[in-house]
């Protein structure tokens, strides 16, 4: 298990979706929480702003639920946390689950974040080292520092690889690098 994240110089989600090596795809799920405060909810975690976060309100494991609506191919979860904001509100251990309902989830990963500051990557890839087909994905804090009874998350992202068959393949190669320039790339 290694946390990567943009505090040690390593990958930068933000700039990963720019240059369209990933694509963020929570936009295309349900999301739901087990608690939150009043304004400080699902809202706050997907609003691109990381100054804003969720806090929970209730007992551990918080969760963060994240239903597709199709099965869909998940490489990685990127949160954004700040240790030194947020403290004894900062995960600890998290565990991440998946399957197609609240029913079968299984564990994928588990995660100790030692003092995070910045994107925490959480690679998401089956037995064969390949990222996973999902319905759904959900997220358990498990715990925090300093034993921190509710948690701040301030935004996290689900990615997906951003592979074109045609353009890996024949056409293109690597000519369109933009998420913009590749949605125009083929002819439908």
């Amino acid at each position: 298990m290694s946390t990567k994240t943009t505090s040690g110089g390593e990958i930068d989600p933000v700039q990963e979706e720019l240059v369209g090596r990933i694509r963020e795809v929570g936009n295309q799920a349900i999301w739901s929480l087990s608690s939150c405060k009043p304004g400080f909810g699902v809202d706050q975690l997907r609003d691109n702003i990381t100054e804003t976060y969720w806090q929970s309100d209730g007992q551990l494991p918080h969760l963060i639920n994240i239903q597709f609506r199709k099965k869909t191919t998940i490489k990685d979860i990127c949160i954004y946390t700040d240790y030194k904001l947020d403290e004894s509100y900062t995960p600890s251990r998290i565990s991440v689950r998946a399957g197609t309902n609240f029913n079968d989830l299984q564990e994928v990963e588990i995660m100790d974040l030692n003092e995070p500051s910045g994107w925490v990557v959480i690679p998401i890839k089956d037995i064969n080292d390949r990222p996973i087909r999902t319905f759904m994905i959900q997220i358990a804090v498990i715990s925090n520092h300093q034993n921190g009874r509710d948690t701040h998350m301030r935004q996290i992202k689900i990615h997906s690889p951003a592979q074109d068959i045609l353009r890996s393949s024949l056409y293109f190669p690597e000519k369109f690098v933009t998420n913009e320039f590749k949605y125009f790339s083929v002819i439908r």
